[in-house]
């Protein structure tokens, strides 16, 4: 065999040999991930990482290459998409990994591929033309084509995920954090979609993993595909629901007009949901495992967030209230999961869409995509006006109350039932969330902590018998939903 024989042959070797295990890009690997801000490890070393599966997204050889990796990394499993050039150029030097001191790789540099144009256009390209490439395979909805040629940017400020915008027209989530099951923010909207609702934007394209065996998260035998990542339009011009109530509170304008707008636009989605998929009545006994929940992440809360103890024995009522009222059950079906003002988009024509139905990204895949009670949704959107309203100097109590009476009759005006109808549930989602929040706060954002506290204080007082709240009928024409549980007060985006 002729050397150049024999250096192709070492060459393809170490190639089939990367493609079952990092190998020699570990160590920059594991130095780099705890780095990143959708990395859930923070704040401890990495035990195991191997590699779920590899694949080269172009010829071997070419340059720029894109090496598109699944690690389990501690039981969690990760999607990377790594360039590989022989240097880096300037523009690219911030995306930087490592460089690699032997295998195929050896004296390249390898850097996080999404941050460079070429490659986040040739992904889009990908998406263009459906089809399999190793273990991933493409899909897109033939019905809309996506033009080629469309310049690519990144979307800052994420913490979960990692997005690029593509022309202004539209953006791909990669999701970072990926298990076996179809993500809900591929299949709500796909569904929502079907079912004629346009309060959402409409999947365009997706890629996913294909795996046999069992990866992190799967069981034996051959697993669910995983969703990797989503192309849908990209609402140019809208403004975000959290930065826009920041605004008009700011200029001291109201805002009841936007809510009750929002209140009818999430009834809309709600609605939807409901029609085109399953849904469930929650019996007593489930109940009363929801809020043996509850009552568990309180008592969780209070052990980790000193501020919060004092307050337990009061909180724990609005859970104890739960199990004991719900002789006829509860309405569960699909919602969003992690709805705040952050997660909804007012359009330049007026009208409202929400967005990131992934749900909250540190629950199990599973558990975001069972049937709950929509009131769950409200609550997140009502705890979002009460954050609006303490980021405020200062503090505008009214203006929260105004816009949480005004989304909860927008909502009404849809479906015919008033989420504040049933001050049980509404309360105990509301404390829920607030002790959620308290819990984020205390380990992320401790100035921020006043504010969950003012709602703990508010919540753990002995509840006084709520007045009843006139039925409102739908708006003529508007979608007779599925009957909607009930909700509790606000929230605003944790970022």
């Amino acid at each position: 065999m002729s050397e150049a024989a024999s250096a192709r042959s070492r060459l393809t070797a170490d190639r089939a040999a990367l493609l079952t295990g990092i190998g020699p890009l570990e160590p920059m690997l594991r130095t780099w991930l705890p780095t990143q801000r959708w990395f859930a490890g923070k704040g401890r070393a990495i035990g195991t990482l191997s590699t779920v599966s590899a694949a080269e997204l172009l010829p071997p050889g070419s340059v720029p290459g894109l090496l598109h990796l699944l690690l389990d990394v501690d039981g969690d499993c990760y999607q990377l998409l790594l360039g590989i050039r022989p240097s880096l150029p300037p523009a690219l030097a911030h995306t930087l990994i490592g460089h690699a001191e032997e295998g195929p790789y050896a004296g390249r540099a390898v850097y996080e591929g999404l941050g460079d144009p070429r490659l986040a256009a040739m992904l889009l390209e990908r998406l263009r033309s459906p089809g399999a490439l190793g273990p991933l395979r493409f899909e897109r909805d033939p019905d809309a084509p996506v033009p080629a040629g469309l310049a690519p940017r990144p979307l800052s400020g994420e913490q979960t995920n990692s997005s690029l915008i593509y022309g202004d027209s539209y953006i791909l989530k990669v999701f970072r954090r990926v298990g076996p099951g179809v993500n809900p923010d591929l299949e709500l909207p796909r569904a929502l979609a079907a079912a004629g609702c346009t309060r959402v934007p409409a999947p365009v394209a997706w890629y996913e993993a294909e795996l046999p065996g069992d990866p992190p998260g799967g069981s034996r035998g051959r697993s669910e595909p995983l969703t990797l990542g989503v192309l849908q339009p990209y609402l140019r011009g809208s403004d975000d629901g959290w930065q826009l109530a920041l605004r008009r509170l700011g200029a001291g304008e109201d805002f009841t007009a936007e809510a009750h707008a929002l209140g009818r636009a999430t009834a809309e989605v709600h609605s939807a949901l409901a029609a085109a998929l399953p849904t469930v009545a929650l019996g007593p006994e489930q109940t009363a495992r929801l809020a043996a929940g509850m009552t568990a992440r309180l008592a969780a809360t209070a052990r980790e967030v000193a501020a919060l103890r004092p307050y337990e024995a009061g909180l724990r009522g609005a859970f104890d209230a739960l199990a004991a009222s719900r002789g006829a059950g509860v309405p569960a079906q699909r919602i969003h999961g992690d709805l705040h003002l952050g997660q909804t988009l007012r359009t330049l024509d007026g009208s409202w869409s929400l967005i990131d139905f992934e749900g909250e990204p540190a629950r199990p895949l599973a558990d975001r995509r069972r049937p709950e009670p929509a009131v769950r949704d409200i609550a997140g959107i009502l705890r979002s006006f009460d954050y609006a309203a303490r980021s405020h100097r200062p503090f505008a109590p009214a203006w929260a109350d105004d816009c949480r009476a005004a989304f909860c009759e927008g909502y009404a005006r849809t479906t015919g039932r008033d989420p504040r109808e049933d001050p049980v549930l509404l309360r105990a989602y509301e404390t829920d969330k607030a002790v959620y929040e308290a819990r984020y706060e205390s380990r992320h954002r401790p100035d921020w902590l006043h504010v969950p506290m003012a709602a703990i204080r508010r919540l753990s007082e002995p509840q006084r018998p709520a007045h009843r709240v006139p039925p409102t009928p739908p708006a003529p024409g508007s979608i007779a939903p599925h009957p909607q549980p009930r909700q509790k007060p606000p929230r605003r985006p944790l970022a």
